[in-house]
Order: structure tokens, then C-alpha cells, then sequence
């Protein structure tokens, strides 16, 4: 696909609904847009904090 997690996700953060996003992208289905948010998700679960 040529648009890339970041980018499906500042459209979101951004205030774009899906069926907004669905139209500009009409090679993208909700699903995509699903899986972009349990990666984001799942990226957070697994942040952690290193200590000096």
C-alpha cells in the first residue's frame, strides 16, 4: 500500500472520521484502519522506560 501507519494515524489524531479517510484512500478498507490502530496500540503496551 503506498500510505503508511503514521500516516493513517495523523489523519485520525488530525480529526479525519474513517469514511473520510475511506475516501481519499479507496484502496484501504476499515480493516486497515483497525489494524494501524492495534499496532499503535500494541507499540504503546510494549514501550518501557530505561533507566540511567
Amino acid at each position: 500500500m503506498r500510505i503508511t501507519v503514521y500516516d493513517v494515524l495523523s489523519y485520525l489524531a488530525s480529526g479525519m472520521s474513517y469514511q473520510e479517510i475511506l475516501e481519499d484512500f479507496p484502496y484501504l478498507t476499515q480493516e486497515d484502519i483497525l489494524a494501524c490502530l492495534s499496532y499503535a496500540a500494541e507499540r504503546e503496551r510494549q514501550t518501557f522506560i530505561l533507566k540511567a
